[in-house]
């Protein structure tokens, strides 16, 4: 029997495919996709080890990109697909960028700003709030970060 997708779960399996590139870099394991018209025109996985940089997180990089293929930095009729919770300067972009969408993975109780310790992405006194999914493949976006803080334990020990 074959399991129908959901479109929400369908593009969180594509955000899980760039946060598994950041495994492999030996990063934390968040990924992002924006897709726009039914189409994935941007992805993002963190890098900030890798790239030595605190931008280098895997929403800031698909906001840029998408900009770039929209060519304009309002993205207002996509939707943002992340793995895990996004941080309180991610989660700025995304109000800054307009995207009305916001489907979240896994929730991020140390530093999540979507709910979790903050929510600027639904604050009503600013000028744009987003409609936030939560919950979306959770077990599959938790597990992966689960294994990957467990396998870094381990190889610091």
């Amino acid at each position: 029997m074959h399991i129908q997708l959901t479109a929400d779960e369908k593009y969180m399996k594509e955000a899980l495919k760039q946060a598994r590139k950041a495994y492999r870099l030996n990063e934390s394991p968040i990924g992002c996709v924006i897709v726009y018209n039914d189409k994935i025109i941007a992805r993002g996985y963190n890098r900030r080890n890798t790239d030595k940089t605190t931008l280098g997180h895997a929403e800031i990089t698909a906001i840029r990109r998408a900009s770039k293929i929209l060519g304009d930095w309002r993205l207002e009729n996509c939707t943002i697909y992340i793995t895990l919770e996004p941080c309180q300067m991610c989660a700025g972009a995304i109000v800054q960028a307009r995207i009305p969408k916001v489907v979240i993975g896994a929730m991020n109780p140390k530093a999540g700003c979507a709910g979790s310790i903050l929510n600027l992405l639904e604050i009503p006194q600013f000028n744009h709030r987003c409609e936030v999914t939560r919950g979306i493949l959770s077990e599959e976006c938790s597990e992966l970060m689960s294994s990957f803080f467990c396998a870094l334990r381990k190889k610091n020990k």
